[in-house]
């Protein structure tokens, strides 16, 4: 295979033509060999995964233009009584702080992985996974209370019916992932918490000693559906 080598006087010497486009698709290969299958297979799957989150709401974004019936207004359906008062938003305030919050927790967990500090790498994905599950609860309990007010995926009380099916849709596949992410992050913080990555026990994630990149890439997966929630409360509570 033809490669780019280096002349005496310090330049590229690159091929001419295919051999030259050849020669820089196998640097780039090259550039990616220190990369571990986990990691790249993750980014692959959150890359996929991007498109997926980009057209649910990009489909939401056509229906509510294209309606000519009032959109309903997210302060209002979204609005928690308390002590006799309507607040808007309140319980997606709460519910982003909370996720937002875990992403902190999973990045010093990510931290103390690689300094091989069980303990508080335990601690940190266990709080981490404490705050996704508040957050599924907080999600149900929203869910619960639209649907006793009349929301279904085939109309709501408060306007154009295409809502109740955009937002059980795309919360709903949101909430999936973020269950996922609770179930995983258990899982890996009870095999650091055993010292399975340093003694390299066989099993799930364990095959081989030393791999804390398992903390890293249950990281990656987690700030991407942080991530994911700042542009659906963007686009579907605040819009």
């Amino acid at each position: 295979m033809a490669e780019t080598t280096l002349t005496h006087t310090g330049q590229l010497n690159r091929p001419e033509g295919w051999r030259g486009i050849a020669a820089d698709w196998a640097s780039d290969q090259r550039a990616f060999k220190n990369v571990s299958w986990g990691k790249a297979m993750m980014w692959i799957f959150l890359l996929s995964d991007t498109f997926i989150f980009g057209c649910f709401l990009l489909s939401y974004m056509t229906a509510r233009m294209s309606t000519r019936v009032p959109w309903p207004n997210p302060s209002e359906v979204f609005a928690l009584r308390i002590g006799g008062t309507e607040i808007p938003l309140i319980l997606i305030a709460i519910m982003t702080f909370v996720l937002i919050s875990s992403s902190g927790t999973m990045a010093m967990a990510v931290n103390f992985g690689y300094r091989r500090d069980r303990r508080k790498t335990a601690i940190l994905m266990l709080l981490t996974a404490a705050l996704g599950a508040t957050f599924v609860g907080m999600q149900a309990f929203e869910w619960t209370k639209l649907i006793t007010e009349g929301v279904r995926p085939w109309g709501n009380p408060w306007g154009a019916a295409q809502f109740g099916s955009c937002f059980f849709m795309i919360t709903g596949f949101h909430g999936t992932h973020v269950t996922i992410g609770v179930i995983f992050l258990i899982i890996i913080a009870r095999k650091v918490w055993r010292g399975d990555f340093d003694i390299g026990r066989p099993g799930f994630f364990t095959s081989r000693r030393g791999r804390y990149e398992n903390v890293e890439i249950m990281g990656l997966y987690w700030h991407f559906v942080d991530l994911v929630w700042v542009f659906i409360f963007a686009f579907f509570y605040l819009w």
